[in-house]
């Protein structure tokens, strides 16, 4: 077999599988919309008993240009039995002062600061409120840059009334910013979470983010809080929850639970995100291995057998895309025919706009100006990977570390922020 013929099996194949895996997420995204108007329609006809006092976390390091519109985004939430506790981890800015500030001009919002000195790393300021300072039933945590809707946490609670629901995922958006950074960012959330549609219908979701996020106070318990052996605490915490297994107990993402982060401002900052992102999911794939594959009946086949084994998947298919991209402009050349990209265009555009104009959070006027963006989000998705390349080739270069599951330095910055102001209305 010459190497023509194993480039085009390869190519076929990761083709194949992307246009199967879009199937897939349409399919059960769809699926999912008609489960969620079950749903709603069953809680409007039942009795709503549930109050539990939930504590709010914010984790903050030199936040001083966003944490007041974080507290206000909470302060005017619909649900107002909480425990609001700011966590200044070590800040050198005003953050702590402006949190201050707050609290003294609205004595009766139940919120404090915690005043840690030494930046010991965003875990480690979660673990310290959760051990020492935390009441709730459950627990939500927020990014300090992060703002939430006014029904985020009443609609988190809704989903509770299971049992077996321990932890649910929010619906992350970015902070609207216009700009090419800006605009690949926004589809890229929306068509992320929109996949998680699919994933918490079939049960195999298993990455909670840190904006949003709400767990029962049993369960972190149970498992002992968050991890600080990786660098992406809230991945490892839902991986640490699921290790125990899924089928009893389930992540869930919630579309109705609305949230808004910033973005990073500039391509040097998205490199450093992503490549702490990836090298924070690697860590946790190689410590959860034993998961992938898996025929412990405590682990539905969906999430051992599929959504594991396809996260390690991905990230070959990844470093295999320049080599994709070569064999299909050598296919474009050599056939003198436009229609192999022109396929790839109007699929990946189609699945874009379905996802905009699908999306529950987003307002019709950004619909209508995100549509202008979709026909050259195409073009611009390719910087995304380039990013995502370069984030898994340093990761490799870091492989000692990674399989010796050596913990990296503990310590975090901030990304710069911008701080515009942001509208309830538009969260």
């Amino acid at each position: 077999m010459d190497i023509g013929t194993v480039a085009f099996y390869i190519f076929a194949g990761a083709s194949l599988l992307y246009v199967l895996h879009f199937g897939f997420y349409l399919v059960g995204a769809n699926a999912y919309d008609i489960w969620q108007l079950r749903r709603k329609r069953m809680l409007s006809h039942r009795k709503h008993s549930f109050t539990p006092l939930v504590t709010v976390l914010i984790a903050a390091r030199n936040e001083e240009l966003v944490i007041e519109r974080c507290l206000r985004s909470v302060q005017q939430s619909t649900y107002q039995y909480l425990q609001v506790i700011v966590i200044d981890d070590g800040s050198t800015d005003l953050t702590n002062m402006i949190v201050r500030q707050y609290i003294r001009k609205h004595p009766g919002m139940n919120i404090r600061v915690i005043r840690r000195r030494r930046n010991g790393g965003k875990g480690r300021a979660l673990n310290y409120a959760l051990k020492h300072y935390a009441e709730g039933e459950l627990v939500m945590t927020l990014d300090a840059d992060s703002i939430i809707s006014k029904d985020a946490i009443s609609n988190a609670l809704s989903y509770f009334h299971d049992p077996h629901v321990v932890g649910v995922a929010a619906n992350v958006q970015i902070i609207d910013e216009f700009t090419i950074l800006g605009v690949l960012q926004r589809f890229e959330h929306m068509i992320g979470y929109r996949a998680k549609k699919t994933y918490s219908l079939t049960n195999c979701e298993f990455v909670i983010g840190g904006v949003a996020s709400t767990y029962r106070m049993s369960t972190l318990r149970s498992v002992g809080f968050y991890s600080v052996d990786t660098v992406t605490e809230d991945i490892g915490l839902s991986m640490k929850i699921i290790s125990h297994g899924n089928r009893n107990r389930k992540i869930v993402y919630a579309a109705d639970v609305a949230a808004r982060t910033e973005g990073v401002d500039s391509f040097r900052a998205l490199l450093k995100q992503r490549y702490r992102w990836k090298y924070g999911s690697l860590q946790n794939l190689i410590k959860y291995h034993h998961i992938i594959g898996s025929t412990d009946m405590k682990f539905t086949a969906m999430f051992a057998l599929y959504r594991m084994p396809m996260a390690v998947i991905s990230e070959f298919i990844l470093l295999a895309a320049p080599l994709l991209w070569g064999y299909a402009l050598y296919i474009t050349f050599s056939e003198r025919s436009l229609s192999l990209f022109a396929g790839a265009y109007m699929t990946i555009t189609a699945y874009l706009l379905i996802a905009l104009w699908f999306d529950e959070n987003t307002r019709l006027k950004d619909r209508f100006l995100l549509s202008l963006y979709a026909p050259i989000t195409y073009f611009i998705f390719y910087i995304m990977d380039i990013v995502q390349i370069v984030a898994v080739l340093r990761c490799i270069g870091e492989a000692r570390q990674l399989l010796a599951q050596k913990e990296g330095n503990s310590v975090w910055q901030s990304p710069p922020r911008i701080g515009q102001d942001v509208s309830l209305e538009q969260s």
